[in-house]
């Protein structure tokens, strides 16, 4: 049996993996990602980054809230990680780990449960800085994923957000799973 390189999978003779099981592959110069939110307050959210997981249940560092991956936008290494409870928990960490953000770092962002109770305007202004254009409208068990950059000039291509509707929801009470995947930039200067 192959295996594919980068990771345990089996796979199919012919069959290409591409880096976090993505479509296609990325372009030179770019990290590839792939990530989805959580579901209801049940299954967390899992992010990777060019075949490296950097949060996920199996890793036990997700929790409810805001889970934040960092990444150096130079290298693609992975940062730091953290989950924010916004339904009980306190804002106050959450912005001074947002204000901490050095510049040029890939900012990767997956919802869980509850993710806005807790969220102020300042946070919120703090997110969209990081390119959210969706930020603004996050409300109570709204499904968002999102990879943003700290220094970004313009409004992020990789986000995704979905309204917490009584007559829309997959599972009672909570929208469905988002998924996303892409290629980010590397950094180049």
């Amino acid at each position: 049996m192959l295996r594919a390189q980068g990771n345990d999978l089996p796979t199919k003779p012919g069959v290409v993996k591409h880096k976090c099981g993505l479509s296609k592959p990325c372009p030179p110069k770019h990290f590839a990602f792939k990530m989805a939110s959580g579901a209801a307050s049940v299954v967390g959210p899992k992010m990777c980054l060019d075949d490296k997981i950097l949060m996920s249940a199996v890793k036990n560092n997700v929790g409810r809230g805001l889970n934040v991956a960092l990444v150096d936008a130079k290298t693609g290494e992975g940062g730091k990680t953290e989950s924010f409870d916004l339904w009980a928990g306190d804002v106050a960490p959450f912005i001074k780990f947002l204000n901490e953000i050095e510049d040029g770092t890939i900012v990767m962002i997956a919802s869980f449960d509850d993710s806005s109770t807790k969220l102020t305007v300042e946070a919120r202004k703090l997110l969209a800085d990081l390119g959210s254009s969706e930020i603004h409208n996050l409300g109570f068990r709204d499904n968002w994923i999102f990879v943003g950059g700290k220094g970004i000039k313009t409004k992020s291509p990789f986000e995704q957000h979905l309204k917490n509707n009584a007559e829309t929801n997959k599972f009672e009470g909570w929208p469905e799973v988002l998924e996303m995947e892409g290629c980010v930039p590397q950094r180049q200067d």
